[in-house]
């Protein structure tokens, strides 16, 4: 027996079923402070009187923060140090608290934390490491502000781009998102969680959360089991195998099915075939919600043991406590069996364990030196500058000279929440005040780069009210050069949810009323999601994406449009041309429409994968074996050169298609990716090794299956084909 096993199951026999149940209860911090429930006195008070009630009367286990704004580490400290106080000395059993926050890009929630790219952004970089990076950054800056839990990384993939968390996950590649979660949780965790530096992470949402058929937050998704196996359950697979301590449960639904009262996902799946041994805590409210929404439950009572018998652990209550009362009752009435609670007890005591809780609920403020550093700030820098994508170019508009006279415009150009999103300062990351100090927005990064006397600011409009485009066009006479920054306000989860994904009316009247004057016009998209642009696309000579890259960002755009980085990021996701052209890459040859009378195929405004850069590349050579009879790795090679006259990072991106397949298959299927550095003239050989499970699918029998046939390679421009035997 393990030193963890032997403290744990002594601890266990210590504890009655009050303080078991108690464990199970996660509050907010609103239950404990001074206020009303989401509208607390600001910044946290704590109530005596109420913090007994939950800690030592109900013997709550978990608090979490997602109200109120970001405040100082010293507030931090001072919150953690009389919560742990109260729990180790004068709760029943004397176990620490486990306290988590959504420090998703960043320790967001607190004043002058190093905030990275949000997940899409990061997704853009195709660069694994920059997801590692941000996770040991975000780690110790969480740590620093002695909260141990992050409920991050979002595994969800990015499948519907109507969806309002679309930029809080990896991209719509199973891939890509696996690889960039297996990257964050290592950053996060490390390889000892029990480390001061170290968070446990929280794979979100599982499952099946981003794929809702309205695209709307919180609503039914209908996912058959095949799409369910192939699409929905590996990025959580990848982070499982990675070792995430903890797991966040899906608010939907699932083909009629609540997941919050599902034991086939909460129990068949990710437990016994998935191997999932850690914490599983439910999302916001929505064990309330099982009887109140879902209607699957009579009552909260009933839905509480509908929850914890499908493999619950950890109820996100947040705002009452009933629910140890409702659990402990159900468990005397013989309708939750104690072995559940004791599961689930066991895990809990786990996580805290291996953070070392139990010897250190919180640590020094002096042993962060680091927080907020050039260092980290270095690194934010690092990743925001490889997440912009260039996305278009004609005639070499960028990189625009320092001399260049511009005039600046649009809604996104002056608000960094632009460039942040949600869960920034803020839960909607949409209050100004809260802003980190001395973080530039486009426009003032611009006006830092080529001096204010050659910059000229007129807002032109709202994200969807003309302001002044009038006065924006009469302003563009004067300017050699046009940047128009566009996009969306920042939002999160239901207030973000739209029924309309295309740039508001008064935006793309601001872009035709500014093409008219004839001069070039650039466009900068500052979005979290797609808004269909075909209508001012044309009228732009250069655009350039940024998908929340974070308090960077800023700086970061302002270098590519001057010439002092060459942008090197790729879509995560496909950019719709159309309000209905929804379609992923990896669609199938059924995918036909009809549009100006012809049979077409797949047309999006940008194809996921791609991404201009102010050099050129040339792919030769592509190497595969004509037949491979799967024993071994088949080595796949290409020979990329840089053919420009600067240095440029390209991503090499590996596709296959498998030609013949008893289900439809894929026109292809992202297989493999690295990105490369080469000087002007440079060339540089990369080679891919493929497995078997690297040309699987999921079959008639939802299982995994690989079969043999004939397969095409695509490498940039190149196609080879090869015969598996």
């Amino acid at each position: 027996m393990t030193d963890r096993n032997r403290f744990i199951k002594d601890l266990m026999a210590k504890m009655d079923l009050k303080d078991k149940v108690g464990e199970m209860t996660q509050v907010a911090i609103d239950v404990i402070s001074k206020g009303k429930p989401q509208k607390l006195v600001e910044p946290h008070t704590l109530v005596k009187t109420r913090m007994q009630d939950a800690i030592v009367k109900h013997r709550v286990g978990s608090i979490l923060n997602v109200g109120g704004h970001a405040y100082t580490r010293e507030h931090w400290y001072e919150i953690m140090k009389s919560i742990q106080e109260l729990a180790t000395k004068e709760k029943k059993s004397g176990i620490p608290v486990l306290y988590g926050i959504d420090a998703i890009h960043g320790a967001n929630y607190t004043q002058q934390a190093t905030l990275f790219p949000q997940q899409l952004a990061l997704a853009a970089t195709w660069n694994p490491s920059l997801a590692t990076k941000m996770g040991e950054v975000s780690s110790y800056e969480t740590r620093a502000s002695t909260i141990p839990w992050n409920f991050s990384p979002v595994c969800d993939l990015g499948y519907d781009p109507r969806w309002s968390r679309l930029w809080e996950g990896f991209g719509e590649d199973v891939l890509l998102a696996s690889e960039m979660v297996k990257a964050a949780v290592k950053g996060y965790q490390g390889n000892d969680v029990s480390n001061k530096n170290k968070v446990a992470a929280c794979l979100k949402h599982f499952m099946g959360y981003s794929m809702p058929l309205s695209g709307k937050d919180r609503s039914p998704a209908w996912i058959p089991e095949r799409k369910l196996r192939e699409y929905v359950m590996p990025p959580f697979q990848a982070g499982i195998d990675a070792g995430a301590k903890t797991v966040m449960i899906c608010s939907g639904e699932v083909n009629g099915e609540p997941v919050h009262a599902s034991k086939w996902i909460l129990t068949d799946l990710l437990r016994k075939e998935m191997g999932f041994e850690g914490l599983v805590v439910s999302d916001w409210e929505d064990i309330h919600f099982l009887y109140t929404r879902h209607r699957v439950a009579k009552d909260y009572k009933d839905a509480i043991r509908l929850s914890v018998n499908a493999g619950l652990d950890m109820a996100m209550v947040p705002f009452d406590l009933k629910f140890p009362v409702l659990l402990k009752e159900l468990v005397e009435e013989g309708k939750v069996p104690m072995s559940r609670i004791n599961e689930s007890v066991k895990r809990i005591l786990n996580v805290k364990y291996d953070l070392g809780l139990f010897e250190n609920p919180y640590y020094p403020k002096e042993d962060y030196k680091k927080f907020g550093s050039k260092a980290h700030t270095k690194a934010a820098f690092e990743a925001a500058l490889e997440s912009i994508v260039l996305l278009k170019n004609e005639k070499k508009t960028l990189p625009l000279s320092k001399n260049t006279k511009v005039l600046v415009t649009g809604p996104t150009a002056n608000l960094l929440s632009a460039l942040n999103g949600g869960w920034t300062g803020t839960w909607q990351g949409d209050e100004p005040e809260y802003d980190t100090p001395g973080k530039p927005a486009i426009l003032e990064a611009i006006q830092k780069k080529i001096g204010k006397e050659n910059v000229t600011f007129v807002e032109g409009t709202t994200f969807d009210k003309n302001v002044n485009t009038e006065k924006a066009a009469t302003a563009a006479e004067q300017a050699d050069v046009i940047i128009a920054c566009v996009g969306e306000y920042s939002y999160t989860e239901k207030p973000g949810d739209i029924d309309d994904l295309t740039l508001p009316k008064a935006q793309q009247e601001l872009v035709h009323s500014l093409a008219k004057t004839g001069k070039p016009v650039i466009l900068i998209l500052a979005e979290g999601r797609p808004r269909i642009i075909n209508e001012i696309e044309p009228k732009a000579n250069a655009i350039i994406g940024s998908f929340y890259p974070g308090n960077e960002g800023g700086r970061a755009i302002a270098d590519i449009l001057f010439g002092d980085y060459n942008p090197n990021g790729k879509m995560p996701f496909t950019y719709p041309k159309f309000i209905n052209g929804l379609e992923r890459y990896d669609h199938k040859g059924t995918d036909l429409v009809y549009i100006d009378s012809e049979m077409t195929n797949f047309r999006p405004q940008f194809e996921f994968g791609f991404g201009l850069s102010y050099t050129t590349f040339n792919y030769s050579s592509l190497k595969v074996e004509p037949v491979w009879d799967g024993t071994r790795e088949l080595e796949i090679s290409v020979d990329v050169k840089n053919t420009g006259k600067i240095a440029g990072m390209e991503v090499v991106q590996l596709y296959i298609a498998d030609l013949v397949a008893s289900i439809t298959p894929s026109v292809k299927k992202l297989k493999g990716f690295q990105k490369i550095n080469l000087e002007p003239g440079k060339s540089k050989s990369v080679t891919f090794k493929i497995t078997l499970p690297d040309l699987a699918f999921v079959g008639l029998d939802n299982q995994w299956i690989t079969e043999a046939g004939e397969f095409e390679v695509m490498i940039g421009n190149l196609k080879k084909k090869f015969e598996l035997q």
